[in-house]
């Protein structure tokens, strides 16, 4: 029986970036700088996915779950996410990173949406790596609001005549082809409703390294284990390998 073929370099890799506060609580620091060192350590992961072929990295910001996080918190989040955008946007657009964001961004300010419009339309035709950031993003609400865009779009037609292939294209992220590789900072092992629909088949990689210390060396390892996968996609290796 003829073995299927390892997994090479992921098309779309998805990052859950787990352990700013315990980073900058172990060094007796605010939150608020645990999330600064973490919104720098952005850059270099994204040049090294882009240097080592990955077409789409995707990662989860801000979940529609930290809006319960304490508010000083939250507003921090903010202040930083519209000063993220401001210093890089126009790095990305150097270096042809197409800027994405997905997520119900209705909730922010218009300063910030602003921001994201302005970013996504300059960026909108480069081609290097699709940088997508999940905010104010779950993976219930992404398909809540696929069903209810689908339904908007065939007001005629009855829930009863929708299949997967009629929804996906109203998903947040239909641009883009699903994660093949989950990586998750922080020591957690899990997905945090994150990516629900997508990561359907998606490799699952947990590193105990907080965010602010995950490096390339680490994007590394979570690639050469990556590659040794088998995907079989739910067949058996000898029919994945035709």
């Amino acid at each position: 029986m003829q073995a299927s073929t390892p997994a090479a370099v992921p098309q779309h890799v998805a990052i859950i970036m787990d352990g700013n506060r315990r980073w900058a609580s172990q060094r007796g620091l605010p939150r608020a700088v645990g999330h600064a060192s973490g919104a720098r350590r952005v850059r270099q992961i994204v040049e090294a996915c882009s240097a080592r072929g990955v077409s789409h990295l995707t990662l989860f910001a801000f979940s529609t779950e930290n809006w319960q996080r304490p508010a000083d918190e939250v507003t921090s989040l903010m202040g930083l996410l519209v000063h993220y955008l401001q210093k890089e946007i126009s790095n990305m657009h150097t270096t042809g990173v197409r800027l994405k964001i997905v997520g119900d961004l209705s909730r922010f300010d218009q300063r910030l949406q602003n921001l994201m419009a302005s970013g996504q339309a300059l960026t909108a035709h480069n081609s290097k790596i699709t940088l997508t950031i999940a905010a104010n993003y779950g993976g219930r609400w992404d398909m809540m609001q696929a069903v209810k865009t689908w339904q908007a779009a065939n007001p005629v037609l009855s829930v009863a005549s929708m299949d997967e292939a009629a929804l996906r294209p109203h998903l947040s992220m239909a641009y883009a082809p699903d994660p093949d590789l989950l990586i998750r900072t922080g020591g957690e092992s899990r997905i945090s409703n994150f990516l629900l629909w997508q990561m359907a088949y998606t490799e699952l990689f947990f590193t105990d390294k907080l965010w602010p210390d995950f490096s390339a060396a680490v994007l590394d390892e979570a690639l050469q284990w990556y590659s040794a996968r088998d995907r079989r996609f739910g067949a058996s290796s000898a029919l994945a390998a035709r």
